[in-house]
């Protein structure tokens, strides 16, 4: 038994081992049962409420200045600029949010109970409204890409639309150009037909009439020749 004893203690001196308390819910041992009562007590005889309670009084959080200031430094990044000091831009950073009963110490920053969710609450909300901001910059980014998309087509729609009815415009000018010169030479052409009717017509009227009066001036020259020759 005393070497199984010294084998024991040599393989507890070469790990690491790690303790467990067990709490037992009921007295029954049955599943899915919890005698609030005989927990409490069980916890109160461990010292787990007591180490609690010390805990808190004490300072329960601890972070190194690196991590503090790598997941607070979002509440005060104009504290960080021109600083390479983790341990000043901690003070500055606690300044900044007004917390009381703090400690500073060599390489870590000591918080009592509450602050670290205060300062996580302070956190979320800075990281909400930076969201915000990025979300509301996004959605201005889209509706612009989109309102710049919808305007370049609708640019596009209109020239297509103005190019048509410009198109049938012209095509109805020429059309309208076309009749009115056809009218014109038709037109033309009837006028000068009649013009040339009316001329035919004109120069044969001018000739029966100069006919006429050339036949009765032959008849009466014949007649007073006649005469003259009868009186001779």
């Amino acid at each position: 038994s005393q070497l199984q004893l010294q084998s024991l203690m040599e393989t507890l001196s070469s790990t690491e081992p790690h303790y467990i308390r067990c709490v037992k819910p009921n007295n029954l041992l049955k599943p899915a049962i919890f005698e609030n009562t005989n927990v409490i007590q069980q916890l109160r005889c461990g010292g787990v409420l007591e180490a609690i309670r010390i805990s808190c009084a004490g300072y329960p959080t601890r972070k190194t200045f690196y991590e503090f200031v790598n997941r607070f430094g979002v509440l005060g990044p104009e504290l960080l600029e021109g600083s390479n000091d983790d341990k000043i831009a901690c003070q500055k950073i606690l300044e900044k949010m007004k917390l009381e009963n703090y400690q500073i110490g060599k390489t870590k920053v000591f918080l009592r109970a509450g602050q670290m969710a205060d300062l996580d609450a302070r956190r979320a909300e800075v990281l909400g409204k930076a969201a915000r901001i990025i979300q509301r910059l996004m959605r201005t980014y889209i509706a612009r890409k989109q309102f710049v998309l919808v305007r370049r087509s609708t640019t596009h729609l209109q020239s297509f639309v103005r190019g048509t009815l410009v198109r049938n415009l012209y095509e109805c000018m020429r059309r309208e150009a076309a009749a009115v010169k056809i009218q014109k030479n038709v037109r033309r052409h009837k006028a000068r037909e009649s013009y040339l009717l009316l001329q035919a017509a004109t120069v044969t009227l001018q000739t029966g009439l100069r006919a006429m009066s050339a036949r009765k001036e032959f008849r009466f020259r014949k007649e007073t020749k006649a005469a003259v020759h009868i009186q001779v």
